[in-house]
């Protein structure tokens, strides 16, 4: 295995406190750059978890939201990019592809089933830690949920919601009164429309930085919102629960 160009532990400076709660893993079988790699990351104010295979990193994102996976190629078992495939086939997590490998065949390969970066060995610290922010700049841009702009309306199912007023009208023009948080919801859905989205997905885009692992709010408010609309007319069935996968809101959605 490769070995990271890190610089003298004196270079690194003190401990940040955390800055946040991003949680990143690292999926590396090497224990020494694993841990070097930690190391750098917690210093840099985030959370990070080691993996030494695609196992673990199956039992750490069935129990903890992650937002950024560190992920080598060459892992005994299923490989890095068998990962990195099945990860994009179920969600949005953000990945950085990571390996001693030189061919330029991995790192094309990689991107190409969904990697979002790709960063080859031996690297020095700051430009892992440069790409790692940019990623996490990216994908957050892209999965927050903006405020939407006073009187945009939308429609879905000869339904209609007015993102200023919180009005909302069934398919026969009665009227259904949302929460704050059922409206939030109901927003996530309707800006991925036909998307399978993920609990922890809807969490973050509802709850934001207040949302902890184990915030079962985001239940209580699928469930109130599913009822909601199933009790309009035309509303049946809107969001769909995808086996192994998360949410899907079905119907098209136009802005009026």
């Amino acid at each position: 295995m490769g070995r990271l160009a890190f610089s003298a532990p004196r270079a690194w400076g003190k401990a940040s406190v955390m800055i946040d709660n991003t949680l990143i893993a690292v999926v590396e079988d090497d224990a020494e750059i694993r841990d070097l790699t930690l190391g750098l990351l917690r210093r840099e104010g985030w959370e990070a978890v080691g993996c030494e295979d695609a196992a673990a990193f199956d039992r750490l994102a069935a129990r903890r939201r992650v937002d950024l996976v560190l992920l080598d190629i060459m892992m005994p078992g299923e490989d890095g990019l068998s990962l990195c495939r099945r990860l994009r086939a179920t969600g949005d997590m953000a990945i950085l592809m990571v390996t001693a490998k030189g061919d330029d065949i991995d790192r094309v390969v990689g991107l190409e089933i969904g990697a979002d970066d790709y960063l080859p060995k031996p690297y020095v610290p700051r430009e892992l830690l440069a790409r790692v922010r940019a990623i996490l700049r990216r994908t957050r841009e892209v999965h927050r949920v903006a405020v939407a702009p006073p009187g945009e309306v939308y429609g879905f199912a000869g339904w209609r919601l007015d993102s200023a007023s919180r009005d909302l009208l069934d398919a026969a023009g009665a009227p259904v009164v949302l929460t704050g948080g059922e409206h939030d919801l109901l927003m996530a859905f309707l800006r991925h429309a036909q998307r399978v989205l993920s609990r922890d997905q809807l969490l973050d885009w509802t709850r934001g930085r207040s949302a902890t692992p184990y915030d079962r709010s985001i239940d209580v408010l699928l469930g109130r919102l599913r009822r909601k609309l199933a009790a309009g007319a035309g509303g049946e069935g809107l969001i769909k629960t995808v086996r192994g996968g998360g949410y899907l809101f079905s119907a098209p959605v136009e802005r009026l």
